[in-house]
């Protein structure tokens, strides 16, 4: 075995004597069953400076060391993943991202993410953000929200980049089609946090009590057809959910959102909801970026079932405007 990681030191002592070593180390050092097995399988369990099985009993004074070694961090490189590189330079990489792909790994190994796809073009991605599972992305959006993201290639441009999306200084902008009563255009400025019950989503905070993060989005429609409603949505902050909570919270839930009470729409397999175009001041020119998505083809034709217009310019193929 190669033993690198951290190694830990256990002493028994008079109260833990007659226990199994693994249900003693799984206390000690809070593992998970399968973990476990990883490291006795691999002999990175030793008692007296010998490998020990996970049914042996311990006794009082033994010094146990396990060696739990480093999860692999970095993302795993994908060159046949498909990737729609939408501007390109010496610091940053936007690209479009298609619903039902998230945006990096949560796991070590775990592949099929945007990030898997990107740092197979482009390597150095991969040493750009402190993190090196984020593959140089500055920012995520849901699995099922597709559009424009940006990643950077060197650290500066990351850190920079970051700052900027924490200084609300980034203009994001989103479509959606929603359902129900809407102002040609309005500000909403609630407070969300997660729902107590429900991890999976968050809920205005009215009270602005514990967990509520600060979150303002202003909004204009772009079309009508009876009851739906095409939106572009700017948010000023980043929280989780941002847009489909808010539009949620005035009465015109995203299309295809059941998750906050949006209408199903036959043969669409996501909610509606597109990151059309990003703003940002470049890190190294230190001018105005702003480079924008088309709408998918799945949701143009949303779009012409309900007979609501596209806006002009726009269509597959149109509407990106990189930098010249």
């Amino acid at each position: 075995m190669n033993e690198t990681g951290t190694t830990h030191t256990l002493v028994v002592e008079e109260g833990k004597a007659g226990q199994r070593v693994d249900l003693f180390i799984g206390e000690a050092l809070g593992l998970s069953r399968a973990k476990l097995k990883k490291l006795f399988d691999a002999g990175a369990v030793k008692v007296g400076g010998r490998a020990a099985k996970k049914g042996l009993l311990v006794a009082v004074g033994q010094r146990i060391t396990v060696v739990v070694p480093e999860e692999r961090r970095e993302v795993v490189p994908e060159p046949e993943a498909p990737l729609t590189v939408l501007h390109t330079d010496e610091a940053l990489v936007f690209v479009d991202k298609p619903a039902g792909k998230p945006s990096h790994p949560l796991q070590p190994g775990e592949t099929g993410t945007v990030a898997n796809a990107l740092v197979a073009r482009h390597p150095e991605c991969a040493e750009a953000s402190e993190d090196e599972r984020e593959g140089g992305l500055c920012h995520r959006l849901d699995i099922e929200t597709s559009g424009v993201m940006v990643a950077a290639r060197t650290r500066e441009a990351w850190s920079a980049v970051r700052e900027a999306f924490g200084g609300r200084e980034v203009d994001k902008r989103y479509w959606a089609l929603v359902t129900g009563p809407l102002a040609d255009e309005g500000e909403i400025d609630l407070p969300l946090r997660h729902h107590p019950r429900h991890p999976d989503r968050v809920e205005p905070a009215l009270d602005g009590g514990e967990g509520a993060r600060e979150a303002s989005s202003e909004f204009q429609v772009l079309g009508r057809a009876g009851e739906y409603s095409l939106v572009e949505v700017r948010i000023h902050t980043g929280v989780l959910h941002q847009v489909r909570a808010h539009l949620a919270a005035v009465g015109a839930p995203i299309v295809g959102d059941t998750l906050y009470g949006g209408r199903e729409q036959p043969g669409l397999a996501r909610f509606f909801l597109h990151a059309k175009a990003l703003g940002v001041t470049h890190p190294v020119t230190k001018q105005q970026v702003r480079v924008e998505s088309p709408l998918p083809l799945e949701l143009l034709e949303v779009l012409k079932s309900h007979q609501i217009p596209l806006p002009p310019g726009e269509g597959r193929g149109e509407g990106i405007r990189p930098p010249g």
